[in-house]
């Protein structure tokens, strides 16, 4: 049997730049000689299911696939911030959009989390991403609705945040409750519909999902996107999707072919 002339599949260390400081990543490479369609992974906050089995799976289905990680988190310097996330991750898309190893009109980006937000607020952002996914994804402007009306509530996510903070830099739960506040209504996902109108978009919902609920961060997204080329589910898991990991990268996967 003799080997194949083409290059074989390959897990190497990636970076990028943005904000001055150097972004850590891995890049699931397909075995064949490229360029392939590539697809940005975003980790939540603060990164503890960083998605690498639906790497893999994407790897698997012929896509390229990074995940990386924010300033301030996970040994990044830098300091952790919402719009740092939001800058990071627009930074990557440029530049992995530039990587000959990637077709650069078959980009995609899928988030889970706060990740879900950064990944529609950057295809939001940018026409010239082919397609969106996000999965269990969190609205920082309604967090900041709940919190700016209820000072208890607001109590009990700085708590919340502040107790996830070990793998994160230069933050405090305060702070990233301020920082939602401040940005207000200017990150409501909903309000991201003109942007995405015609355009392929993901909302993968988890009905047992205490942190991005449902009712929340998922329904209104589903009814705010009418105009956009709309896949939506929601399964009966929790905010990982921990018994339906198999099930999201199939769905996600069969959305990708469609689309990118």
């Amino acid at each position: 049997m003799t080997d194949s002339p083409w290059p074989a599949a390959s897990t190497p260390a990636i970076t990028f730049a943005s904000g001055g400081e150097q972004l850590l990543g891995v890049l699931h490479l397909p075995a064949g000689p490229g360029p392939f369609p590539v697809v940005l992974l975003l980790h939540g906050f603060p990164g503890n299911e960083r998605n690498f089995d639906l790497a893999q799976a994407l790897r698997r289905a012929g896509y390229a696939a990074v995940v990386f990680h924010y300033r301030g988190s996970w040994g990044v310097g830098g300091s952790w911030s919402w719009q740092h996330v939001l800058d990071d991750a627009a930074a990557v898309v440029a530049q992995v959009r530039s990587d000959p190893r990637f077709d650069p009109a078959r980009v995609a980006v899928v988030g889970h989390s706060v990740g879900g937000f950064a990944a529609l607020y950057t295809a939001a952002a940018d026409p010239s991403v082919a397609a969106v996914a996000s999965l269990a994804g969190f609205d920082l402007a309604a967090l900041a609705a709940t919190t700016s009306a209820d000072a208890a509530v607001r109590a009990e996510w700085v708590t919340a945040f502040d107790g996830e903070l070990l793998p994160l830099r230069g933050t405090s739960g305060e702070a990233l409750i301020a920082e939602a506040e401040a940005a207000g209504d200017a990150w409501s996902l909903p309000e991201l519909a003109p942007a995405l109108a015609n355009r392929p978009v993901l909302l993968i919902g988890a009905s047992r999902d205490s942190l991005s609920v449902q009712a929340i961060h998922h329904d209104p997204l589903v009814e705010a996107y009418a105009t956009a080329r709309l896949e939506h589910h929601a399964f009966p898991t929790d905010h990982a999707l921990s018994d339906h990991r198999l099930t999201a990268a199939s769905t996600l996967i069969n959305f990708l072919n469609r689309h990118v």
